[in-house]
Parts: structure tokens; sequence; C-alpha cells
């Protein structure tokens, strides 16, 4: 019991309800502590939104026009995906991707990046095993248990490097700028009790 004491320090022992013998089925994050964590990721992530992220095409990762590498990156702009689109008989994507999955937050209409990963086969990456799945269950189910809604969904940005080693310099920069709090990079950060729940 003593590794659960730990990941769970995160919190004021009012924030957590356990019942039963297994706290992670049974656990219970209350509302304004899930608030009060999304509305920190907002204030970091929301300006970015705005500008759009400048940063991503200062390397030679691309082979563009000089206008195409000004332009900022905003992953807003990319096509919106459910969670199940693997399950759909046709690929939607194909070949190497970076993938966002974002979470709407209805009430405030703001939007959080919770994962951002990449892969050479977009069409394929969500079918397996993925931690950012069993995180991403963990969070809606806290949410729906605190009354609260989401609106998960997942973008690709298909126009990448082929190259892994020059996909993986950039997924990383956008990590780097986005901070996003399913990312084992970044989870300190955010004190992200929804992974601290899986692992």
């Amino acid at each position: 019991m003593k590794k659960y004491d730990r990941q769970y320090n995160l919190f004021n022992n009012n924030d957590l309800y356990f019942s039963g013998e297994n706290p992670l089925q049974n656990i219970f994050i209350d509302k304004k502590i899930i608030k009060e964590w999304q509305e920190k990721i907002i204030t970091h992530q929301s300006p970015i939104f705005k500008c759009g992220y400048k940063d991503v095409n200062q390397s030679s990762l691309f082979e563009s026009s000089s206008e195409e590498l000004n332009k900022p990156f905003n992953p807003i702009g990319l096509t919106p995906l459910p969670l199940s689109f693997w399950r759909w008989p046709k690929a939607i994507h194909q070949g190497p991707a970076v993938y966002f999955v974002i979470d709407n937050i209805i009430d405030s209409d703001e939007n959080i990046i919770l994962y951002i990963g990449e892969t050479i086969s977009s069409e394929k990456r969500w079918k397996g095993e993925h931690d950012c799945k069993n995180y991403l269950s963990s969070y809606s189910e806290c949410l729906q248990k605190a009354n609260m809604s989401t609106n998960l969904n997942i973008r690709f940005w298909l126009d990448v490097p082929i190259k892994t080693k020059e996909r993986r310099i950039l997924e990383q920069q956008l990590i780097k700028a986005w901070l996003p709090p399913f990312n084992k990079e970044t989870r300190e950060i955010w004190a992200t009790p929804f992974t601290s729940q899986m692992n």
C-alpha cells in the first residue's frame, strides 16, 4: 500500500475518496481538484493556441517553401476524429504522423492537449496497446464520477518527416512547447492523477 500513498501525495487527504479493497477501481477525485488541474494546463496552453506554435519548423526537417516554414502551426486546424476511429472499416489516415489527443472543455470552450505522439503508421498506432488509452479511460471515468463532461478527440498531422529520427525530434519540440500532461516527459510538472492511477 505504500506505493499508492506515494503516488497520491500530490492531493490533500480530503481530495481522494477510497471505497472497497481496490483503490484504483473506486477512486474519486473531487470536481474542484480536476478543474484546478485543467485550469493550470489551460493557462499554459491557451496562449500557444491563440498565436500558434512558431518554432515547429525552425530546423531543416522539412523541404517546404519559406512561406510555409514561417507559418505558425496550430493543431486545432487539424480534423478532429473520435478516439474510436481505428474501429472504422476504412483507414482514415495512413503513413507517418504526429498526433494530438485533445479535450475540448465544454463549459469553458477551451482546449487541452492531453497527449502528443508520433507514429510511422497512423492507421495502426491506436489499435494496439497504448498507455495513453489507459490514461484517457481513467481521465474520462474520473470526470464522469465528478459529474463533468469530456469531449475527447484525436487529430493527425500528416505533413511531418518520413524519417523516424526527425519525426521524434519534431514530437519532442511540440511536447516541450505544449507540455501535454499524459506524456511521460511532463507528468511531474502537472502532477497528473489519471496517469498515477495506472502506474
